[in-house]
Protein backbone atom coordinates (compact mmCIF):
# COMPACT_ATOMS: atom_id res chain seq x y z
CA UNK A 1 0.00 0.00 0.00
CA UNK A 2 1.29 3.34 -1.10
CA UNK A 3 -1.14 5.72 0.94
CA UNK A 4 1.27 8.64 1.36
CA UNK A 5 4.42 8.35 -1.96
CA UNK A 6 5.90 11.11 -2.62
CA UNK A 7 5.22 12.80 0.66
CA UNK A 8 7.72 13.86 3.28
CA UNK A 9 7.05 12.59 7.09
CA UNK A 10 9.15 13.69 10.14
CA UNK A 11 9.19 11.85 13.49
CA UNK A 12 10.65 13.25 16.57
CA UNK A 13 11.76 10.04 18.75
CA UNK A 14 12.08 7.68 15.88
CA UNK A 15 14.68 5.75 17.53
CA UNK A 16 12.49 3.26 19.30
CA UNK A 17 9.16 2.71 21.03
CA UNK A 18 6.16 4.16 19.32
CA UNK A 19 8.30 6.88 17.26
CA UNK A 20 9.73 4.04 15.70
CA UNK A 21 6.70 2.01 14.78
CA UNK A 22 5.43 5.27 13.44
CA UNK A 23 8.16 6.15 11.15
CA UNK A 24 8.06 2.35 9.85
CA UNK A 25 4.25 2.14 9.16
CA UNK A 26 4.60 5.55 7.49
CA UNK A 27 7.53 4.56 5.46
CA UNK A 28 5.73 0.75 4.87
CA UNK A 29 2.52 3.42 2.92
CA UNK A 30 5.27 4.98 0.77
CA UNK A 31 6.36 8.08 3.14
CA UNK A 32 10.34 9.37 2.86
CA UNK A 33 10.54 9.37 6.65
CA UNK A 34 12.83 11.83 8.47
CA UNK A 35 14.28 10.01 11.22
CA UNK A 36 14.86 12.20 14.16
CA UNK A 37 16.30 11.49 17.81
CA UNK A 38 19.30 11.54 20.22
CA UNK A 39 20.35 8.45 19.87
CA UNK A 40 22.53 7.97 16.35
CA UNK A 41 22.89 3.88 16.29
CA UNK A 42 19.10 3.04 17.54
CA UNK A 43 18.34 5.29 14.73
CA UNK A 44 20.63 3.58 12.18
CA UNK A 45 18.74 0.19 12.48
CA UNK A 46 15.33 1.87 12.42
CA UNK A 47 16.33 2.90 9.08
CA UNK A 48 18.04 -0.22 8.34
CA UNK A 49 14.35 -1.93 8.90
CA UNK A 50 12.79 0.49 6.69
CA UNK A 51 15.14 -0.14 3.37
CA UNK A 52 14.76 -3.90 4.19
CA UNK A 53 11.16 -3.28 4.07
CA UNK A 54 11.59 -0.75 0.95
CA UNK A 55 11.26 2.12 1.87
CA UNK A 56 13.06 5.26 2.25
CA UNK A 57 14.14 7.36 5.12
CA UNK A 58 16.88 9.63 6.27
CA UNK A 59 18.28 10.24 9.97
CA UNK A 60 18.50 13.40 11.53
CA UNK A 61 20.13 13.11 14.95
CA UNK A 62 18.83 16.07 16.68
CA UNK A 63 18.54 16.65 20.91
CA UNK A 64 15.70 18.65 20.93
CA UNK A 65 16.94 20.29 24.00
CA UNK A 66 19.95 22.35 22.19
CA UNK A 67 18.69 25.93 21.53
CA UNK A 68 19.16 25.57 17.93
CA UNK A 69 18.96 21.97 16.78
CA UNK A 70 15.17 22.53 15.52
CA UNK A 71 15.78 25.02 13.63
CA UNK A 72 18.76 23.91 11.94
CA UNK A 73 16.90 20.78 11.16
CA UNK A 74 14.39 22.78 9.42
CA UNK A 75 17.01 25.04 7.30
CA UNK A 76 18.47 21.88 6.60
CA UNK A 77 14.92 19.52 5.14
CA UNK A 78 13.92 23.35 3.68
CA UNK A 79 17.18 23.21 1.87
CA UNK A 80 16.18 19.55 0.51
CA UNK A 81 12.43 19.03 -0.01
CA UNK A 82 9.93 21.78 -1.09
CA UNK A 83 7.12 21.02 1.62
CA UNK A 84 7.13 18.94 4.72
CA UNK A 85 3.40 16.85 4.83
CA UNK A 86 3.39 15.07 8.55
CA UNK A 87 5.22 15.74 11.40
CA UNK A 88 5.22 13.38 14.16
CA UNK A 89 6.25 14.96 17.78
CA UNK A 90 6.44 11.23 19.53
CA UNK A 91 9.71 12.10 21.57
CA UNK A 92 8.90 12.50 24.95
CA UNK A 93 10.83 12.51 28.30
CA UNK A 94 9.55 10.80 31.53
CA UNK A 95 10.69 12.44 35.34
CA UNK A 96 11.33 10.41 37.89
CA UNK A 97 7.60 10.03 39.59
CA UNK A 98 7.58 11.62 42.91
CA UNK A 99 5.22 13.88 45.07
CA UNK A 100 4.91 17.60 43.68
CA UNK A 101 6.91 18.67 46.67
CA UNK A 102 9.89 16.44 46.02
CA UNK A 103 10.14 17.39 41.92
CA UNK A 104 13.54 17.59 40.83
CA UNK A 105 13.85 21.12 39.12
CA UNK A 106 16.46 19.79 36.40
CA UNK A 107 14.93 17.12 35.66
CA UNK A 108 11.37 18.87 35.40
CA UNK A 109 12.86 21.38 32.87
CA UNK A 110 14.21 18.29 30.99
CA UNK A 111 10.77 17.40 30.60
CA UNK A 112 9.70 20.58 29.80
CA UNK A 113 11.88 21.07 27.13
CA UNK A 114 10.59 18.07 25.22
CA UNK A 115 7.11 17.98 25.57
CA UNK A 116 6.40 21.13 25.86
CA UNK A 117 8.86 23.56 24.55
CA UNK A 118 10.24 21.46 21.74
CA UNK A 119 6.59 21.08 20.62
CA UNK A 120 6.73 25.22 19.93
CA UNK A 121 9.70 25.31 18.80
CA UNK A 122 8.87 22.31 16.04
CA UNK A 123 5.63 24.35 15.31
CA UNK A 124 7.48 27.83 14.75
CA UNK A 125 10.38 26.50 12.63
CA UNK A 126 7.74 23.97 10.28
CA UNK A 127 4.93 25.85 10.00
CA UNK A 128 6.25 27.09 6.72
CA UNK A 129 7.37 24.25 5.27
CA UNK A 130 3.96 22.50 6.22
CA UNK A 131 2.17 25.43 4.42
CA UNK A 132 3.96 24.59 1.25
CA UNK A 133 2.24 20.99 1.00
CA UNK A 134 -0.55 19.99 -0.37
CA UNK A 135 -2.23 18.45 2.83
CA UNK A 136 -0.40 19.30 5.65
CA UNK A 137 -0.91 17.45 9.08
CA UNK A 138 0.51 17.90 12.52
CA UNK A 139 0.49 15.03 14.93
CA UNK A 140 1.24 15.38 18.65
CA UNK A 141 1.18 12.00 21.32
CA UNK A 142 0.06 12.75 24.52
CA UNK A 143 -1.03 10.92 27.39
CA UNK A 144 -3.85 10.71 29.79
CA UNK A 145 -2.66 12.28 32.91
CA UNK A 146 -2.11 15.16 30.92
CA UNK A 147 -5.83 15.37 31.42
CA UNK A 148 -7.04 13.39 34.22
CA UNK A 149 -4.06 13.92 37.07
CA UNK A 150 -2.83 11.53 39.38
CA UNK A 151 -0.35 11.39 42.54
CA UNK A 152 3.07 11.12 41.53
CA UNK A 153 2.85 12.46 38.25
CA UNK A 154 2.68 16.03 38.37
CA UNK A 155 6.01 17.13 36.65
CA UNK A 156 5.01 14.63 33.19
CA UNK A 157 0.96 15.49 33.30
CA UNK A 158 2.23 19.43 33.78
CA UNK A 159 4.66 19.31 30.70
CA UNK A 160 2.69 17.15 28.41
CA UNK A 161 -0.70 19.05 29.73
CA UNK A 162 0.94 22.54 28.67
CA UNK A 163 2.02 20.73 25.01
CA UNK A 164 -1.50 19.82 24.18
CA UNK A 165 -3.32 23.51 25.13
CA UNK A 166 -0.04 24.87 22.71
CA UNK A 167 -0.93 22.76 20.14
CA UNK A 168 -5.06 23.17 20.39
CA UNK A 169 -4.08 26.76 20.10
CA UNK A 170 -2.03 26.37 17.19
CA UNK A 171 -4.61 24.03 15.51
CA UNK A 172 -7.06 26.59 15.71
CA UNK A 173 -4.72 29.55 15.00
CA UNK A 174 -4.12 28.35 11.54
CA UNK A 175 -7.93 25.69 10.98
CA UNK A 176 -9.24 28.81 8.65
CA UNK A 177 -6.35 30.52 7.49
CA UNK A 178 -3.80 27.41 6.09
CA UNK A 179 -4.92 23.85 5.40
CA UNK A 180 -2.64 22.62 8.42
CA UNK A 181 -4.67 19.94 10.35
CA UNK A 182 -3.91 19.01 13.98
CA UNK A 183 -4.29 15.84 16.07
CA UNK A 184 -3.44 14.96 19.13
CA UNK A 185 -3.02 10.95 20.27
CA UNK A 186 -3.20 9.19 23.71
CA UNK A 187 -1.42 6.39 22.35
CA UNK A 188 -2.67 4.69 25.74
CA UNK A 189 -0.81 1.61 27.55
CA UNK A 190 1.68 0.92 25.39
CA UNK A 191 4.65 -1.68 25.17
CA UNK A 192 7.46 0.70 25.61
CA UNK A 193 10.58 1.60 27.88
CA UNK A 194 9.18 4.55 29.32
CA UNK A 195 6.06 2.07 30.32
CA UNK A 196 8.45 -0.25 32.28
CA UNK A 197 10.09 2.59 34.10
CA UNK A 198 6.37 4.00 35.15
CA UNK A 199 5.36 0.62 35.86
CA UNK A 200 8.54 -1.25 36.47
CA UNK A 201 6.34 -4.44 38.09
CA UNK A 202 3.84 -4.56 35.09
CA UNK A 203 3.64 -7.84 32.96
CA UNK A 204 4.54 -6.33 29.41
CA UNK A 205 2.71 -8.84 27.36
CA UNK A 206 -0.51 -7.48 28.85
CA UNK A 207 -0.15 -3.72 27.42
CA UNK A 208 -0.53 -3.11 23.18
CA UNK A 209 2.26 -2.98 20.99
CA UNK A 210 3.72 0.05 19.47
CA UNK A 211 2.84 -1.18 16.44
CA UNK A 212 -1.18 -0.83 17.23
CA UNK A 213 -0.33 2.80 17.98
CA UNK A 214 1.75 3.00 14.43
CA UNK A 215 -1.29 1.43 12.78
CA UNK A 216 -3.58 4.19 14.27
CA UNK A 217 -1.73 6.69 13.47
CA UNK A 218 -1.02 6.09 9.86
CA UNK A 219 -4.71 5.50 9.58
CA UNK A 220 -5.71 8.97 11.09
CA UNK A 221 -3.11 10.41 9.12
CA UNK A 222 -4.99 8.88 5.55
CA UNK A 223 -8.60 10.28 6.83
CA UNK A 224 -9.77 13.71 6.28
CA UNK A 225 -9.84 14.70 9.75
CA UNK A 226 -11.43 18.06 11.41
CA UNK A 227 -8.44 19.78 13.21
CA UNK A 228 -7.84 19.67 16.46
CA UNK A 229 -8.81 16.29 16.69
CA UNK A 230 -8.37 14.11 19.53
CA UNK A 231 -7.85 10.21 19.43
CA UNK A 232 -7.24 7.65 21.95
CA UNK A 233 -5.58 4.34 21.10
CA UNK A 234 -7.31 1.92 23.11
CA UNK A 235 -6.56 -1.54 24.15
CA UNK A 236 -6.99 -4.66 21.37
CA UNK A 237 -9.49 -7.21 22.27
Amino acid sequence: MTRFAGQLALVTGASRGIGAAIAEALAAEGAHVVLTARDVKALEAVEERIFAAGGAATIAPVDLGEGDGISRLATALAGRWAALDILVHSAAILPQLTPVTDIDQTAFSKALTTNTLAAQALIGAFDPLLRRSADPRFVYLTTSVATAPRPYWGAYAASKAAGEVLVDCYAQEVRNISKVRVAIVDPGATRTAMRAKAYPGEDPNTVKLPQVVADSVVSLLGEQFASPHRLRVNQPR
